[in-house]
C-alpha cells in the first residue's frame, strides 16, 4: 500500500490510492467521519475517462496515521501541499467533498493555484457555516458545533450512526441501500476519537477569505436536501463569491450525494472536467 511522508518534528504517514497514468490529476478529497474508500462510486467512471486519481485518507481517518493533532485547516491544507508536492501534481482538479471543501479552499487562500486547472466543491461546508455577526446566513453558532463534539465524545458509538442516518437522508427517508449504510459506517470506524471530535469543532472554520482567491473554474455540486450542510447556507452562496462558478443542485440530494446519487453526481463532475 502507497503511504506518503508528511515531514515534520514527528513525520506521519498517509494513505493513499494512486491509479497513475499520464491524464490529467484529479484528488479526492473525502468528508466526515469517511476515507478514500467513500469514493469507490467516483474512482471507475473517473479512470475510465482518462484521469489521473489520486485519492487519499486524511489524517487521524482510514489507514492513514492517527496523529494527536493536526486537526485544524492549515494543517489539513499542509498535508495537502506534500501530496501536491512530493507526487509533483500539475494542471490538477481538487474535488472537496463536505468537509473536504475546506482543505480545497484553504489550500488555493495559503498556497495558489499555480499546480490547479479547477476545483470541485462537493457538498461542501464553504463558505463559512458558523453563524457569527458578520456571516449571519451560517447553519448555526459555535455553540451548536461545540455540542456535536461533545455527544460524539460522550458516546461514539451512538453519535455516528444517528449522523450518518442525517448524512444518507433526504431529509427524513434514507437514500441509499441499508448494505451501503452499513459501508459507511464501517468506513467511519477506522477513524480516531480524537479525528473525530476536534475535526467537528474544524467545521465552524471560516472560508470566506480563501474562496476570494478562487480564480481557476469552479465547479459547485449540492444536494438541496442536505441535512448536515444546509444547501442555502453553503452551496446556495459560492456562486456569489467566485465569479463564474457553475452550480448544481440536485434536487432531492443528501449530504452524501455522491452515493446515494452517484449516476448524477458523475455526470456532473466529468461534464465539467471535459470543459478544463
Amino acid at each position: 500500500m502507497p503511504y506518503l511522508t508528511i515531514p515534520g518534528e514527528s513525520p506521519i504517514q498517509l494513505y493513499y490510492r494512486d491509479s497513475g497514468g499520464e491524464g490529467r490529476p484529479i484528488v479526492l478529497i473525502h468528508g466526515w467521519p469517511l476515507s478514500s474508500e467513500a469514493w469507490a462510486e467516483q474512482i471507475p467512471d473517473l479512470e475510465r475517462s482518462g484521469h489521473r486519481v489520486i485519492a487519499y485518507d486524511r489524517r487521524g481517518f482510514g489507514k492513514s496515521a492517527k496523529t494527536p493533532d493536526g486537526y485544524d485547516y492549515d494543517t489539513l491544507a499542509a498535508d495537502l501541499d506534500q501530496f501536491m508536492t512530493q507526487l509533483d501534481l500539475r494542471d490538477a482538479v481538487l474535488v472537496g467533498f463536505s468537509m473536504g471543501g475546506g482543505e480545497v479552499a484553504r489550500y488555493v487562500g495559503r498556497y495558489g493555484e499555480d499546480r490547479l486547472a479547477g476545483v470541485v466543491f462537493a457538498a461542501a461546508i464553504t463558505p463559512a457555516l458558523c453563524v457569527t455577526p458578520d456571516n449571519p446566513d451560517g447553519a448555526m453558532g459555535i455553540e451548536g458545533f461545540m455540542d456535536l463534539r461533545q455527544q460524539c465524545r460522550a458516546d461514539r458509538d451512538a453519535f455516528v450512526p444517528t449522523f450518518m442516518t442525517w448524512f444518507f437522508s433526504n431529509p427524513s427517508e434514507l437514500a441509499v441501500t441499508q448494505q451501503q449504510f452499513q459501508d459507511a459506517l464501517a468506513i467511519g470506524a477506522q477513524g480516531s476519537d480524537t479525528a473525530l471530535q476536534d475535526c467537528i469543532v474544524a467545521w465552524a472554520a471560516d472560508f470566506r477569505e480563501d474562496v476570494k482567491k478562487i480564480g481557476v473554474p469552479t465547479l459547485v455540486i449540492h444536494g438541496n436536501a442536505d441535512n448536515n450542510v444546509p444547501f442555502e447556507a453553503s452551496g446556495a452562496r459560492m456562486p456569489d463569491m467566485i465569479p463564474g462558478a457553475q452550480l448544481v443542485e440536485i434536487d432531492h440530494g443528501p449530504h452524501g450525494i455522491n452515493v446515494s446519487h452517484a449516476g448524477e453526481f458523475n455526470a456532473a463532475l466529468l461534464s465539467f472536467l471535459m470543459t478544463l
